[in-house]
């Protein structure tokens, strides 16, 4: 299986730092690269899936000042060092990033107590783990994962931020979500508390199949039609990319905007039948603090 990637962050139009991250983790050659390395090389846009999988994440950092930039790098650099340690293991990739998920939580909460700068930092976490023609999925917070299969685009992960909960219990509707004074509320974030719950599933990948992990800066921005638009109509991944990334910034660019795309091919992978995408063996995570409840 071969995986064409191309990932890309950029600090919007209104922010003074940039707080999001992202990592691309070849398991087989040991080849690793975070937004804080710099420009995406072009040696990591063609990766040959090995026996071992590869790894991509999105973080978006929280917590003012430097602290977010502090909270998404731990978490992308935590996560690669982790998983490098047993590189060659037998286990399930998925339920090894889990537990490097679980000791990046552990890492952020652990600075966040101990330096006073630090106090109240957080990150969201959306990664994919690729091996053997199967994509597992692995989230905290509110950044996205999207698949493209065909003429369909489907939102893989759900939003736990206290907007999505409310939209799930029927009191407010899509668009009220997008104004609402509590929008920006997230119900997970590795480092804000000692235990986490992430949330995982896992489905079969298809030839030409596209992955695209977000964070919410883009995905606030854009509908899910409008990703599906604006892949369509590139030439390839590095084109739709830095499209996507200017109709964010053009209609605001409030936030920074971080990206991967990834498209999978090659004989390992079964043409699909039909444009249907199930996500199997999912974790959930439905619970809302009692002091957010208490403001409802």
């Amino acid at each position: 299986m071969i995986a064409e990637v191309y990932a890309k962050t950029d600090i919007g139009r209104t922010r003074k730092n940039n707080e999001d991250n992202f990592l691309v983790l070849d398991l087989h050659t040991g080849r690793a690269l975070t937004a804080s390395e710099g420009s995406f090389p072009p040696e990591m846009r063609r990766l040959e899936v090995g026996p071992e999988g590869i790894v991509l994440a999105v973080s978006d950092g929280m917590g003012g000042a430097l602290a977010g930039d502090i909270a998404s790098r731990m978490a992308v650099e935590s996560v690669r060092d982790r998983l490098a340690m047993e590189s060659r293991s037998e286990r399930p990739l998925l339920e090894r990033l889990r537990e490097a998920v679980l000791y990046a939580n552990l890492a952020i909460h652990r600075r966040s107590l101990n330096d006073p700068c630090c106090n109240g930092m957080g990150a969201t976490f959306t990664g994919a783990a690729i091996k053997r023609g199967e994509l597992g999925l692995i989230q905290i917070g509110d950044s996205r994962a999207y698949l493209i299969r065909g003429a369909q685009i489907k939102l893989l992960t759900r939003d736990q931020s206290l907007v999505q909960r409310l939209i799930d219990m029927g009191q407010i509707t899509e668009e009220e979500a997008r104004i609402h004074m509590f929008r920006n509320v997230i119900l997970q974030a590795l480092g804000a508390q000692r235990e986490i719950n992430p949330v995982t599933g896992k489905l079969k990948l298809r030839e030409s199949d596209t992955l695209l992990l977000c964070s919410d800066g883009l995905s606030n921005k854009l509908e899910a039609e409008e990703l599906f638009d604006t892949l369509n109509r590139a030439t390839d991944l590095q084109a739709a990319g830095e499209a996507l990334i200017e109709r964010a910034n053009q209609r605001g660019g409030e936030d920074n905007i971080t990206l991967i795309l990834a498209r999978f091919t090659g004989d390992e992978l079964k043409v699909a039948e039909s444009n249907e995408i199930t996500v199997e063996e999912e974790t959930h995570f439905d619970e809302i603090p009692e002091e957010l409840l208490k403001l409802l």
